[in-house]
């Protein structure tokens, strides 16, 4: 049985949080009202999972985060309110090693969290199988000193998969991208719609390309990129002249998830005719073996994430299950994997 600490300043959401996980099957083996009291009870008590308030009196959940990956390091799923400031930090908690984050839905002391209990209880379950050390801090290795665009096939647009864990990667690949290659990207990252605007941001403030959060019928050309928007699929309904275009919608969810990898991925498949590349992250599930072979049968070229970077092997592991990925390599090794697949030499 799944062992979880719960950790919130309100009495009445650490009772809520609990009561949904313990009716879920899961066993709340403590309870902590502050980020100093969950540094020592991850300590005493050794869970398997904790979930992490964000705003909360003597320690917060992002210094709880920093000191519980540093002391005794364990899967966290920060729980977040709906709130700008709230998602902000959750990002950061989870640049400093928190797994996955979930939305509080209602605000801070929320009454509508029961109406999500199946969903909290199976993201908590997610979580406590992740390797909380795993991809924690990378960094790419830097590619190699361009002279020129000319170095880069024309036109290259890179498609992003990832899930549990993911950010972190995400963010470290794209901060690391030559400019000169002048890449179209697309991102689907499984997150709650609430944090897709500020992951969006982030990326954009740690790369070199224009990252944006993708709306219906966004177009972008080189040098820039979309963020799949939570709770949509992302789809590539058209291309041109290296100039593309997505549409989103919120169809029927595939592999229980929305937006999937799978859209993205087979759409541009079908849509974009220039140099097509790949890539699968951490996660767990089967969202993305689909997308990567679309892009491989297409003429692309796949890669993965290895499973010692990953926090959940999952979703890399169904990829190269199918035979269709071209390489796997460790996190702080895909961005030269990327860009060596669209130089002209190769």
């Amino acid at each position: 049985m799944t062992r979880a600490l719960v950790v919130d300043d309100s009495h009445f959401m650490r009772t809520v949080i609990s009561d949904i996980l313990e009716d879920g099957g899961i066993d709340v083996v403590d309870t902590a009202a502050n980020g100093k009291q969950a540094v020592k009870k991850v300590e005493a008590v050794e869970p398997d999972v904790v979930t992490m308030d964000v705003e909360m009196p003597k320690m917060n959940g992002i210094e709880a985060v920093e000191a519980v990956m540093s002391r005794a390091p364990t899967p966290i799923l920060m729980l977040s309110a709906l709130t700008t400031e709230d998602a902000d930090a959750t990002l950061e908690a989870m640049e400093r090693g928190a797994v996955d984050a979930f939305a509080k839905p209602g605000g801070t002391i929320s009454t509508e969290l029961s109406g999500h209990s199946d969903e909290l209880v199976a993201t908590v379950e997610r979580v406590a199988t992740a390797d909380p050390t795993a991809g924690h801090g990378v960094e790419q290795t830097a590619p190699a000193e361009s002279t020129s665009a000319d170095e880069y096939v024309d036109h290259p647009t890179l498609l992003v998969g990832a899930s549990t864990g993911g950010p972190n990667v995400v963010e470290s690949i794209l901060g690391s991208l030559p400019r000169e290659a002048d890449f179209r990207v697309l991102v689907v990252q499984h997150m709650p719609a609430q944090f897709t605007t500020r992951f969006a941001n982030r990326l954009d403030d740690t790369s070199e390309y224009d990252i944006k959060e993708a709306e219906d019928g966004a177009r972008i050309s080189g040098g820039e990129g979309l963020v799949a928007r939570g709770d949509y699929h992302m789809r590539v309904s058209g291309y041109s002249n290296g100039r593309l275009r997505v549409r989103l919608d919120q169809s029927e969810r595939q592999h229980s998830v929305r937006p999937a990898i799978d859209v993205t991925m087979e759409t541009a498949a079908e849509r974009v005719t220039d140099p097509l590349v790949a890539v699968v992250l951490t996660g767990m599930g089967t969202d993305g073996a689909d997308g990567v072979c679309s892009v491989k049968e297409a003429g692309g070229r796949t890669f993965a994430q290895d499973e010692e970077t990953s926090a959940v092997f999952g979703i890399p592991q169904r990829a190269i299950e199918t035979g269709c990925v071209d390489e796997v390599r460790p996190a702080d090794r895909l961005t030269e994997a990327i860009t060596d697949s669209i130089r002209r030499s190769s």
